[in-house]
C-alpha cells in the first residue's frame, strides 16, 4: 500500500516574514492519518485553525494567503511545496505571526527541516486526485490547465521583458518520473525587482525582503553577489510555487499541469474549477506500491 505520511517528531525554526518583516516562529508537529495539513495562528486568542484548502485562499497578491474568521496567514506556498515534494499528508503547523517565514526564499530549508524531523509512514492509504479531463483557466494571455497524465508533470513558461530573466531559461518542464523535487526544484528562490520595492512597501508588502531571501534585480542585472543557483532559477521557482499552490487541494495530484505567466491567483482559480466539476477528477489510491505510476514511486519513495 502507498501510505500516508507525517513527521516522526516535532521540529521548529524561526525567521522573518518576506512581506511583513516580522519575526516568526514555526513549529511542525506530527498528525494522525486523514488530518491533512492544518495551520494554526497560535498568537491569536483564541488560536485560529486553517486547513489547507483552495477555498481558504483569500489574498493572492505576491503570495498565497489563507483567511478564516478575519485571521490571515500569508506566504504558505513554499512550505506547501516542500510538503508536496516529500509527500507529507498530515501535519500541524503552528505559527505565531501572520506569515510563514521566508528563510532563504526557496523550499530547501523546509525540506531540511522535514528531513531532520524524520518522515513516518502511517497505516492509511495515500489519496490522490486523479485528473480525468482537461480543465483550463485564462486571464488575458495568461493561462493554467490540468490534463490527464499517469504521474505528475509540470510545464511553466514566463515572460518578464527583463534582460536578466530573458537571458535565463524562460520555460521549464519537470516530470517526476525522471526529475527530482529536492535536486531540481527545492533550491529555486523567489525573485523581485528593485523598481517595484517602493510600490510594494507602500502596500505593506516586501518589508522583510533582502538579498538573503530573494533574487533581486535592478533594471539590467541580478544584484546577488553569488548570482543564480541554476540558469533557469526564475522559471523553476514558478514551478515550485505552482506545486505549493496545487497542494492546497489537500491531496497530491495525478495529472499534468501547464501554465504560461500564471501566478497564485490563477493557480487557485484552476483548483477551484477542477474541484467544482465532479466529472473532471476522481479519487485514487494504490493497494500495492508497484501499481503506482513511476513518477509517484520516485516522488514518494519508501520512508526511512
Amino acid at each position: 500500500m502507498l501510505k500516508q505520511r507525517t513527521l516522526k517528531s516535532l521540529i521548529r525554526t524561526t525567521g522573518v516574514g518576506l512581506h511583513s518583516g516580522a519575526k516568526v516562529t514555526l513549529v511542525l508537529r506530527p498528525a494522525l492519518p486523514d488530518t491533512g495539513i492544518v495551520f494554526t495562528r497560535v498568537d491569536l486568542n483564541p488560536p485560529v485553525e486553517m486547513k489547507a484548502s483552495p477555498y481558504a485562499v483569500g489574498d493572492t497578491r505576491m503570495a498565497s494567503c489563507l483567511e478564516k474568521d478575519g485571521a490571515k496567514l500569508g506566504t504558505v506556498e513554499h512550505l506547501m511545496s516542500a510538503l508536496a515534494g516529500l509527500g507529507i499528508d498530515n501535519l500541524y503547523i503552528d505559527v505565531d505571526a501572520a506569515e510563514i517565514p521566508i528563510l532563504d526564499g526557496s523550499a530547501s530549508p523546509f525540506v531540511f527541516l522535514l528531513q531532520s524531523a524524520g518522515i513516518e509512514e502511517q497505516q492509511a492509504p495515500k489519496k490522490f486526485i486523479r485528473i480525468r479531463k482537461r480543465v483550463e483557466v485564462r486571464e488575458g494571455d495568461k493561462f493554467a490547465r490540468l490534463e490527464p497524465h499517469e504521474g505528475f508533470r509540470l510545464s511553466f513558461s514566463i515572460l518578464f521583458n527583463h534582460p536578466a530573466v530573458d537571458q535565463s531559461g524562460t520555460k521549464v518542464t519537470m516530470d517526476f518520473a525522471d526529475d527530482s523535487y529536492i535536486r531540481d526544484i527545492a533550491r529555486a528562490r523567489t525573485f523581485g525587482f528593485t523598481q517595484e520595492v517602493e510600490a510594494l512597501r507602500a502596500q505593506g508588502l516586501a518589508l522583510g525582503g533582502s538579498l538573503e531571501n530573494a533574487i533581486v534585480m535592478d533594471e539590467y542585472r541580478v544584484l546577488n553577489a553569488e548570482g543564480l543557483r541554476v540558469s533557469d532559477e526564475f522559471a523553476r521557482h514558478k514551478v515550485l510555487d505552482a506545486i505549493g499552490d496545487l497542494y492546497l487541494a489537500g491531496h497530491p495530484l495525478l495529472g499534468a499541469f501547464t501554465a504560461h505567466k500564471s501566478g497564485h491567483a490563477l493557480n487557485n482559480r484552476l483548483l477551484r474549477e477542477l474541484l467544482a466539476d465532479a466529472t473532471a477528477w476522481e479519487w485514487a489510491s494504490f493497494a500495492q506500491s508497484e501499481q503506482a505510476p513511476n513518477a509517484v514511486r520516485r516522488l514518494y519513495p519508501q520512508a526511512a
